[in-house]
């Protein structure tokens, strides 16, 4: 008898919303030293219910102003983890958003993540029309830039000093996808 392949998880994105506080807190939580590593410095508050209950209130505002979607990130209807599409730019020139994601410790190495950015980049090409989808990594994540590799983003460069992370200025690295119905000079 064949050994059963197990299916692969379904993933899918939903918007966050206020009753999401409590398993997200518990993801976080359990999670503190997987995410710790590669968040901005904050305090612990932001691990913990209040923090949760704070962000959400945070991302639904964003969503409210158009500048931001946040989303959990759930593997057959139960929660895994966090997508947040940051930065969302809809001007007459430039269309664009940078794209962030998070999955809980005891869920990472399964494609969970993979398959939330590519999911992201349906709501950023389709519905919100994009014509690019940016992300920033800390130059020794290498699982998250696989995970952008997989996903068709491209590596633009380095910023020095991009943002306050771990306690300090860190450098980032800088990828981008393009929308593949947009035309681009480096396509």
């Amino acid at each position: 008898m064949l050994d059963q392949i197990p299916a692969p998880p379904v993933i899918a994105l939903r918007p966050i919303a206020p009753e999401d506080a409590e398993d997200i807190a518990a993801l976080r939580t359990a999670s503190r030293d997987h995410l710790a590593r590669w968040e901005p410095d904050e305090d612990d508050s932001t691990y913990g219910l209040p923090g949760v209950r704070d962000a959400i209130d945070a991302a639904l505002a964003r969503t409210a102003a158009g500048t931001g979607r946040s989303y959990v990130i759930l593997e057959q209807g139960r929660p895994v983890g966090g997508l947040l599409l940051n930065t969302i730019v809809q001007g007459p020139y430039l269309r664009t958003c940078s794209v962030g994601y998070w999955v809980a410790a005891a869920e990472t190495r399964r494609g969970i993540a993979t398959e939330a950015v590519r999911l992201a980049k349906y709501v950023a090409f389709g519905e919100l029309a994009l014509d690019q989808l940016r992300a920033e990594t800390l130059p020794d994540n290498l699982a998250s830039q696989k995970v952008l590799a997989r996903n068709g983003f491209r590596r633009i460069g380095l910023t020095p000093c991009y943002s306050l992370a771990t306690g300090r200025l860190r450098d980032h690295v800088l990828f981008e996808a393009p929308n593949p119905r947009t035309e681009h000079p480096w396509t």
